[in-house]
């Protein structure tokens, strides 16, 4: 048999709705917020920073959300994505267990991320908005939120994670190319980018304080709104058509998941590819244990508490009932730029809480390990990111090995590495160190956290 299986949908099957999981939740999610009056948020508490469109999405329970034309329009530029079977890392690996991962480096920002860059972006359009505002870790939300902006004719204005700043240049010309106008962060354009400035001149920054910056930019402008690449409702709804996608492509080749791997940061990576076999689980269609993976130096499921808490570190945004590592806390400068956040999409930490999913923590260095034996073997060069997906997947296999189980292992390649290439360099060079979470520094942080039931 070939060691080489793509398996693809005709343009013509591409997914034309959202799938929203909150429909199908044994209960409902916790609501999010006010900042000041600590009741539910309301849809108005929302429009200074999003669009109406999207406040409904955020807000929705529909089952399924029609994609607009003009976005699917944009989809058909990469979508649908292809679905590989990794034969030739199952060879290596001497496994029985089947390996299928469904590959989002295809899109014009080399990450899932232009799922939902490119809607958000069409919504604000129909709605008059000139500009959009927003934070980015390792670049790969800034970027493709240029390229988004660039389709639309809106300005792109980015404020990204100093120590991703300073260590991926590349991403910052990214963004550039398409349009976008960037900054590090914490920058001098803010009051409290400068106070943290004032305090340390190389503060590595977070996505936490990013937020913060962008989100204040936004508040100033009445045709600026803000957008934010993972962790809220409507973003994860865009990226359900990553996992309805890979669903009509293992139904191509009668397969079904026995186990579902995905890398976590804010969870919009995760969310897409597993809520609609989560639908299918909870209908009793299919089975699958559904795992997310996060790195242990932010591990905010595994360690992180289930608690109210701020979006962002200056506490602009509503709270939301997540787990988390606290609003103040900086995380290491690791390579996973992208799974740098504090805090967990509430959804995910919704389900995870029902018991409906599992985590676990990577370090990184077993990571880039992990995406060494990927590149060898299937070709491609990961992005940090999903090597914690791709290390669970490896660690799975090889149990299989040892059992003779043949699973069926589903992963999402969130995106290729070919502007991570520093990260890869600093592991075969034998200088990359794992960084472990104490329980002191979580404290601290989780001493700024608001005490909400």
């Amino acid at each position: 048999m070939s060691d080489y299986t793509k398996i693809l949908l005709e343009e013509s099957e591409m997914p034309t709705r959202w799938y929203n999981v909150v429909p199908d939740l044994p209960t409902p999610p916790p609501p999010q917020l006010h900042p000041g009056t600590l009741q539910p948020a309301t849809a108005e508490d929302f429009e200074a920073m999003f669009p109406k469109a999207l406040i409904a999405q955020e807000m929705s329970q529909e089952r399924y959300i029609d994609i607009p034309e003009e976005v699917l329009d944009v989809y058909r530029l990469w979508r649908p994505s292809p679905l590989f079977r990794a034969r030739r890392l199952e060879r290596l690996l001497g496994t029985p267990a089947k390996i299928f991962y469904k590959y989002e480096g295809v899109s014009p920002a080399g990450s899932h991320k232009p799922n939902t860059a490119v809607p958000q972006v069409w919504y604000n359009a129909q709605e008059g908005i000139k500009k959009l505002t927003t934070e980015t870790g390792a670049g790969q939300w800034g970027s493709s939120l240029a390229f988004a902006c660039a389709q639309f004719g809106l300005e792109c204005e980015v404020w990204q994670v100093a120590a991703s700043y300073r260590a991926k240049p590349h991403r910052r010309t990214m963004m550039e190319i398409w349009g976008g106008k960037v900054h590090p962060s914490p920058s001098d354009l803010t009051e409290f980018g400068r106070s943290l400035l004032a305090k340390d001149p190389d503060h590595p920054g977070s996505l936490g304080i990013a937020i913060s910056e962008a989100v204040s930019e936004a508040l100033e402008d009445k045709d600026t709104r803000y957008a934010l690449g993972s962790v809220l409702n409507h973003v994860l709804l865009h990226q359900t058509i990553i996992g309805e996608e890979a669903l009509l492509q293992l139904a191509k080749v009668g397969e079904t998941p026995d186990l579902l791997v995905g890398c976590t940061g804010g969870g919009s990576n995760f969310g897409g590819l597993a809520f609609p076999f989560l639908r299918e689980k909870l209908a009793g269609k299919i089975n699958p244990v559904i795992r997310c993976v996060e790195p242990t130096a932010c591990p905010t499921l595994t360690k992180g508490q289930y608690r109210y808490d701020f979006g962002d570190t200056a506490g602009l945004t509503p709270l939301m009932k997540m787990h988390t590592l606290g609003h103040s806390f900086i995380p290491e400068p690791i390579h996973a730029g992208g799974l740098r956040y504090h805090g967990m999409a509430p959804l995910v930490s919704h389900i995870y809480d029902l018991g409906l999913v599992e985590a676990i923590a990577i370090p990184q260095t077993e990571c880039f390990a992990a995406a060494l034996q990927f590149a060898r073997s299937e070709g491609i060069v990961p992005a940090p990111e999903p090597t914690h997906a791709l290390a669970a997947t490896i660690r799975e296999a090889l149990a299989c090995k040892e059992s003779g189980e043949e699973k069926v292992i589903l992963t999402a390649l969130c995106g290729h590495g070919h502007l991570d290439l520093a990260s890869y360099d600093k592991y075969m060079s034998g200088e990359m160190e794992d960084l472990d979470l104490s329980d002191e520094v979580i404290a601290a942080a989780m001493a700024s956290v608001p005490n909400l039931a």
